[in-house]
């Protein structure tokens, strides 16, 4: 499943983020900011209109993302 598509108030751990071209400076920016291998995350809200963006919380910090973005991070079961 990709962090776009997580519910309201799920958790998970991100398995990997996948980029779109060779040099894909948001994959690479979400990596920088944390998106890594094995951290838990949570989805917090949506948006009002079209549920973009949407808020996720990955170890203690908050961060707001397109949706579009969200699509690059692959997520596996919490369990």
């Amino acid at each position: 499943m990709y962090l776009n598509a997580l519910p309201k108030g799920c958790h998970a751990v991100i398995d990997h983020v996948e980029p779109r071209g060779a040099a894909d400076p948001i994959t690479a920016r979400l990596l920088e900011l944390g998106f890594v291998p094995g951290e838990p995350v949570q989805m917090v809200a949506h948006g009002p209109m079209g549920a973009d963006p949407i808020a996720v919380r990955v170890g203690t910090t908050r961060f707001a993302l397109r949706r579009d973005e969200a699509a690059r991070v692959y997520l596996r079961d919490n369990a």
